[in-house]
Order: C-alpha cells, then structure tokens, then sequence
C-alpha cells in the first residue's frame, strides 16, 4: 500500500491533529517502513503452520474445580427484605427475589 504526505496530513486532518509539513515527511517515512515489513511478513509461506496463541509452550497452573461452599440461598432468602405495606412476608417467590417493576 503506497501512502503520500498527502495522505499523512488527510489523515491528520481525520483526526483532528495539527501536523506540519516536517511532521508529516516523519511520519511518512516511518509508516513507509511499517508498511514494508508488514508486506514482508505476509510474504512468508504459513501453510502447515499451526496457529499459536503464545510463543513459549507454557501452560497454567489451575486449581482443581471443586466446590468449596455451599448453596445457601435459604439463608440469604429468610433475611431478605420485606415486601413492604405493613407486611411481613419476604420479597421472594418460588426461590426467586422479588424486585419492583421498572419497565412499563
């Protein structure tokens, strides 16, 4: 992809950024060289090559998936708040919290 200080400053202008003559010839010449390595990357042949995800073949150290504490939605549910109106029934239906309406 050939750019041009042209380019440069249309993209500079895009961005809101003040960019000088000078500025732009800089950056023309390091995005030239940017742009070169890319086309030569994508030069090399990658068939048969396995996509990796990190460069090293390192793996993590996990726990064990094991559970460490209980269901205690009973609990939780006996100390929710009340509904509300003078009674004392709890907030919960059917093991679900009973929230207020919010959508019309």
């Amino acid at each position: 992809m050939a750019l041009s200080t042209e380019d440069i400053k249309k993209i500079a202008h895009l961005a809101r950024i003040e960019v000088s003559d000078s500025d732009a010839a800089a950056t023309f010449s390091k995005l030239t060289g940017i742009l070169g390595l890319i086309e030569q990357m994508q030069a090399v042949n990658t068939d048969g090559i396995v996509p990796m995800s990190h460069s090293q073949d390192v793996v993590q150290r996990l726990r064990d998936d094991v559970v460490t504490k209980t269901n205690q939605r009973e609990a939780f549910q006996k100390i929710s708040p009340a509904i509300g109106n003078g009674s004392e029934a709890r907030a919960v239906d059917g093991g679900l919290y009973l929230v207020p309406k919010v959508i019309e």
